[in-house]
């Protein structure tokens, strides 16, 4: 699957907000695409996609920047990116319906992964994501074969 930096940048930079804004305080363009290492104006760019889909606060002045505009629990990755590319998890293909293999592709495969696809991304959060940043995956238990 091919993901363009638009789309992983705006994450990058959703979290980026979300964590350095926790106590209040406002992020700066800048800010963020110096600890991230992203062209700050191309960044800029994203930031005004994230603001219009209402991720974000645009704060103007010298001190000025960015905040979240709700709660990070409530912001899914569905809607992370749909709002940065509607083509993810759309569910359009470009496969002829007809009675052989190709309906049986499309029906099996193609459906089922945009569906799960789906169902993932509307269960994870920007929250989720942050926690599992700051504290790593969760530990799986080890597998014993016998």
């Amino acid at each position: 699957m091919k993901i363009s930096t638009k789309v992983e940048f705006g994450i990058i930079a959703l979290a980026d907000i979300a964590i350095n804004s926790a106590d209040g305080s406002i992020v700066s363009a800048a800010e963020i695409s110096h600890r991230q290492n992203i062209s700050q104006k191309y960044l800029e760019q994203i930031l005004v996609t994230l603001k219009q889909a209402g991720f974000i606060k645009g704060i103007k002045g010298s001190r000025g920047g960015y905040k979240l505009a709700k709660d990070s629990g409530s912001i899914t990755f569905f809607d992370i990116l749909n709002a940065l590319d509607n083509n993810i998890l759309s569910n359009d293909l470009d496969i002829e319906e007809d009675s052989g293999l190709r309906s049986s592709v499309n029906n099996c495969i193609w459906e089922e992964l945009s569906s799960r696809m789906s169902t993932f991304t509307k269960s994870m959060t920007l929250e989720q994501f942050i926690d599992i940043h700051k504290n790593g995956l969760p530990k799986q238990e080890p597998m014993y074969y016998i």
